[in-house]
This record gives C-alpha cells, sequence and structure tokens, in this order.
C-alpha cells in the first residue's frame, strides 16, 4: 500500500481547496436552525461552490453497494442515529436534532474533505457531551500526526478517548488517504494500536475522521437509497473530520475554520 506523497504545487491546490471547503462549512453552521431543511442547505453549497469555481466531490461518487446509483448531492446532512452519507431532503430540523454536515471539494484536481455535527437549538446533555467528545476525540487523533509517528498512534488515541468517555466507535467507518483522489491509501481506523500500521511521511495528506454514537459499534445500510447508514439500535451518532497535511515537524489542518 503506498501513500502518495505531495509536492509542493499539490499541497498548494490542497490548501485553496481545504480553505474552499472550511468557507463553505463555515456558511452551513451559520443557517442551521429550527425549521430549515437539509434540502435548503444544499442549496446554499451549491451557490457557493459555484462562485467559487470549485467542483462538489461527493456528487457521482460510485457506490460500494453495486445496487445503489452514485451519490446524488453536493452534502451528507446526516441527523441523530443517521450516521453519514444521508441524503438531503424535505425535513426541517427541529429543536433538539443533532446534524452532521459532511462535505467534499475538489479544485483544481485536488481534494478536500470536512465534517462537522453542530446542535439544533438546545439539545440534550448527552447530544452535547457526544458532539464535544467526538470533536475532542478527532483533535487527539490529529496531534499525533508528524513525520517519523505511525498511524496506529491516530487511531489508538481517537478509540482511547471516546471509550475512556463511556462512548462508541463506529468501527466500519474510517477515515482515507486524499489528494488527486478523494479516497487515496491508506484506510484510516478509529481504533488500533500504538506504533502500528504505516510510518508518516512528510507529505502525506490524511482525512481523519472519527464516527461515534452513545451505545453501540453497529451499523446497518437503509435499503431505499442504499447510502443512509445509521446506527443499528437508532441511537445519536456524531461525525467530525478534517484534511489534514503531514509536515516537516507535524501536521496542518488544510479545513480549518480558524483560517477564515
Amino acid at each position: 500500500m503506498r501513500i502518495p506523497i505531495k509536492t509542493v504545487q499539490e499541497i498548494e491546490l490542497m490548501r485553496q481547496s481545504g480553505k474552499i471547503l472550511a468557507g463553505l462549512i463555515s456558511k452551513l453552521i451559520k443557517e442551521v436552525k429550527p425549521g430549515i431543511t437539509t434540502l435548503d442547505l444544499e442549496k446554499i453549497a451549491e451557490e457557493y461552490l459555484e462562485k467559487a469555481k470549485a467542483k462538489p466531490a461527493f456528487k457521482g461518487f460510485p457506490s460500494e453497494d453495486k445496487g445503489a446509483e452514485p451519490y446524488p448531492f453536493i452534502l451528507c446532512t446526516s441527523l441523530n442515529e443517521q450516521a453519514v452519507h444521508a441524503f438531503p431532503s424535505l425535513r426541517k430540523l427541529k429543536q433538539g436534532d443533532i446534524l452532521s454536515i459532511d462535505a467534499g471539494v475538489n479544485f483544481k484536481g485536488y481534494f478536500s474533505d470536512m465534517a462537522i455535527t453542530v446542535p439544533v437549538g438546545k439539545i440534550s446533555e448527552e447530544a452535547l457531551r457526544l458532539i464535544k467528545v467526538n470533536q475532542q476525540a478527532l483533535y487527539r487523533g490529529i496531534s499525533k500526526i508528524k513525520p517519523g509517528a505511525f498511524l496506529g498512534d491516530v487511531s489508538s488515541a481517537i478509540e482511547s478517548w471516546v471509550e475512556k468517555n463511556g462512548f462508541f466507535v463506529l468501527k466500519d467507518l474510517t477515515g482515507h488517504g486524499i489528494g488527486k483522489k478523494l479516497h487515496e491509501p491508506p484506510v484510516i481506523f478509529n481504533y488500533g494500536k500504538p506504533k502500528t500500521g504505516p510510518k508518516l511521511l512528510k507529505g502525506m495528506c490524511l482525512a481523519i475522521e472519527p464516527i461515534i454514537s452513545t451505545s453501540t459499534e453497529e451499523i446497518e445500510v437503509l435499503k431505499d437509497d442504499g447510502w443512509t447508514i445509521v446506527t443499528a439500535n437508532g441511537c445519536l451518532s456524531s461525525h467530525f473530520e478534517h484534511t489534514i497535511l503531514v509536515t516537516e515537524s507535524g501536521f496542518e489542518i488544510l479545513t480549518s475554520l480558524e483560517d477564515l
């Protein structure tokens, strides 16, 4: 399994791709409120990407399920028990929901990928803690990234923090390498042991994305669309993701919201 190393020119294009995507996610976060539909968010995303002269990464992406059509939307908008890949719809958001927004950008042939889970109005303490722990797990994993570290160091940091806080990693859902393709090697598990797996090198780009739930590791794919993945017992799920560059001394978050 060869993990692509990006050139200086490729890294700059990925920075631009990541900045566009972070800007999109930042805009969408501000629009999340009771009464809006996820199709409303999809329309906002379409207009934003047109203005940015960037392409959506997910629309037309092939399904692993041979019976399902390619993914038909720009966004994945997953509510509550929906873990990933839920279609935007006419369903109105209501207070107490939690919404995971996952999006990708293709800018001049280079991809970025990002996800965030946000509350809709006032949410339960359990839901709030789930989101907080998930976000913390993402950054604990990212903090392990540097040349010479192992991918298992990242995976282990995520898993240990999630389990320490009483939540569950959805182990069948993984992160991935990213660059000229949305999904490149390696597969990045959200569980594992330190000092295992590939060694990280300067110039690698990784999409780190812990997806967790309140009470199960098990998932199911809804048969009606062949895409939407839900927790098997219907419990709440949360999803966070950043596109990361391995730098000379550590890491750079290419989809950072702080740089906008």
